[in-house]
Formats: structure tokens, C-alpha cells, sequence
């Protein structure tokens, strides 16, 4: 168990001047990362996350629990109160496109720590192509953790063997050594001081046990919308940014119930790029000089269908980001 007092002071410290706190974040991590190549291609540093958990459509049960969670960065003195401590990880468990990246980066903004997102597959495969002292990788990964500000880590497709960015299920990796790597990287970062650590996989009926045993990711979420009242959430939420970001309404009497009805099998991610669709289609529409009216219930139907009719001609079976 991590060093509550310890961590609530180094939280505080770094709440006080947050430009300072990133800018070392971004110096170290990046420092570290160009030592070595897989590390540089398969993470992503987001020194400044800004997503409200209360702005995330539904998901009420996933929610609750990143706010619980995040209580270990900012107020651990209460699980003490409680007679208990943090988990030492959590793994948000779902299909592809649900948010899981999503509430990841909404316990960053909640705690006011950079997000750093380690591309599980990715690392796999740079690791075992490019070779390198992977003793030396690990090593230099603990260190890093131990000088940079407070993190929140995702690794994120934790089935790697079965994850969408190498293309196809790879029974040919050697899993041995692989997993032995990753739970060394894995171990360390939860034994690293200050750090919210979090997994996730879209395929957990494959998902190796190890990687939930105690001491790792402990606290198993689902993230499953509630169809069809989160999905409308979300498309409301993302509909009311749009028009903020435009300055202007976009949308005219949308009957979102009868939008999603049209299509029951989509990821909450796969909604909101339908959307997006009909917003850049009335954009193409405007700049070719055409009459254009605000999005309709019609619109979004028609939108659906093209998108219906492309998910079969391609077998996908699995939603897109939800961003």
C-alpha cells in the first residue's frame, strides 16, 4: 500500500502551480521515452486532460467508480477513515468504442494529473521487432516513474494477442515472455509512488488472469452502456458541444429516440461519428454554396443507414472511439 500522507502532500504541491508541474512532467517522460524506441512509439503523454466525468453520456455505475477511485490522489485520509485503502488499479472491462479511454482521462482531469496512455499492442510489438535490452527498458521506467509529477497511467487492450492494432488474433507472439515483461512494467508502475494506474480490454473472456491478481488491477469495471438512454446522453452532451463550439443551434427538433432506434448494435462511439458525419456533410454542403437547413431527425436516419450499410460490407463487428 502506497504512502497516503506522502501522496496527498506531493498532490497539493502540484496543484500549485499546474504549468510548472506539466512542463517537468512532459521534460522527464520525454527524456525517457527517446532512450528507447518502443517507448516512444507505443506511449502518448497528455500533459493537460480535460474531460469532465459529469459530461460523459451515462455510465452512471463506471463513473461512480472513477470518482471513488479518484479519492487516492485527493483524499486518501478518507479510506482510513473507512478502515480500508485504494485498489491498487483498476481495469475497465467493455467493447471497443464505450469510453473506457474516456473515464481514463476523465480520473486524470478529476485528480489535476497528466495522462499518460501506454498503447498495450504497440509496445508488444515495437519490443519484439526492434529488440534492445528490455532489462535496461524496465529499469529506466521505474526511475522515470519515481521523478515525474503524479501520473494517471491507462494501459490500455491488455489482450494484446487479440487487439484490433495488430491487425488480427496473433497466436504466434510469444506470450511467455511477453507477459513476464508487461507485469514487470505493470508491477512497477502501481509500486511507483503518487500514481493512479488503470487497464483496460475490450476482450476480458480471453484477458490472462494474472493480470487481475491481487496487487495489480484488483477492481474490475464494466463499462457497458444502458441502451438506448446512455447512447441518447452522449449524443445530447456531444450535440450541445458542437453548437458551443460553433456559436450557433445545429440541431432542429432531432428525435434522438427514433435516431437510435435505427440501429441497436452500434458503440456509443460509432454515435457520436455518425454525428460528426451529418455536421461535415452540411459543412461540404455550405462551402459549395448550397442551401442549408439545421440537422434533422431525418438527416441523422439517412446517416445511420450509410453507416449500417458500410459496417456489413466491411464485417465490423466493433464500435470506434468514443471521443
Amino acid at each position: 500500500m502506497k504512502d497516503s500522507a506522502r501522496g496527498a502532500r506531493y498532490y497539493s504541491s502540484a496543484m500549485e502551480d499546474r504549468s510548472i508541474v506539466q512542463e517537468r512532467t512532459q521534460n522527464l517522460w520525454g527524456s525517457f521515452a527517446r532512450k528507447f524506441e518502443p517507448v516512444l512509439q507505443a506511449t502518448e503523454l497528455e500533459p493537460t486532460p480535460s474531460v469532465d466525468v459529469l459530461r460523459i453520456g451515462g455510465l452512471a455505475v463506471a463513473k461512480e467508480e472513477i470518482l471513488t477511485y479518484a479519492c487516492a490522489a485527493t483524499s486518501p485520509e478518507v479510506y482510513g477513515r473507512w478502515g480500508t485503502y485504494p485498489p491498487s488499479g483498476l481495469l475497465l472491462i467493455g467493447q471497443h468504442g464505450v469510453g473506457k479511454r474516456l473515464l481514463a482521462r476523465a480520473l486524470a482531469t478529476q485528480t489535476g494529473t497528466s495522462f499518460l496512455i501506454v498503447n498495450i499492442p504497440r509496445l508488444v510489438l515495437e519490443v519484439i521487432h526492434r529488440g534492445g535490452n528490455v532489462g535496461d527498458l524496465v529499469k529506466d521506467w521505474s526511475q522515470a516513474l519515481a521523478e515525474v509529477p503524479p501520473l494517471t497511467v491507462l494501459f490500455n487492450e491488455l489482450e494484446f494477442s487479440q487487439a484490433q492494432e495488430i491487425g488480427t488474433r496473433r497466436p504466434d507472439l510469444p506470450v511467455g515472455p511477453v507477459m513476464d515483461f508487461l507485469l514487470d512494467v505493470i508491477d512497477r508502475t502501481i509500486a511507483a509512488e503518487n500514481h493512479l494506474v488503470v487497464g483496460s480490454t475490450n476482450h476480458p473472456a480471453t484477458l490472462r488472469q494474472a493480470f487481475t491478481q491481487p496487487g495489480r488491477f484488483e477492481r474490475v469495471v464494466e463499462v457497458n452502456p444502458i441502451y438506448p438512454d446512455d447512447i441518447i446522453e452522449a449524443l445530447r452532451i456531444h450535440s450541445e458541444d458542437s453548437e458551443k463550439r460553433a456559436g450557433h443551434p445545429l440541431f432542429e427538433g432531432v428525435d434522438w429516440h427514433a435516431v437510435v432506434q435505427k440501429h441497436r448494435d452500434s458503440a456509443t462511439g460509432d454515435w457520436i461519428r455518425i454525428m460528426h458525419a451529418v455536421l461535415r456533410r452540411k459543412a461540404r454542403c455550405e462551402a459549395a454554396g448550397e442551401t442549408v437547413t439545421p440537422v434533422s431527425t431525418q438527416d441523422l436516419q439517412e446517416e445511420v443507414e450509410r453507416f449500417r450499410q458500410a459496417s456489413v460490407r466491411l464485417a465490423v463487428t466493433e464500435g470506434g472511439n468514443y471521443v
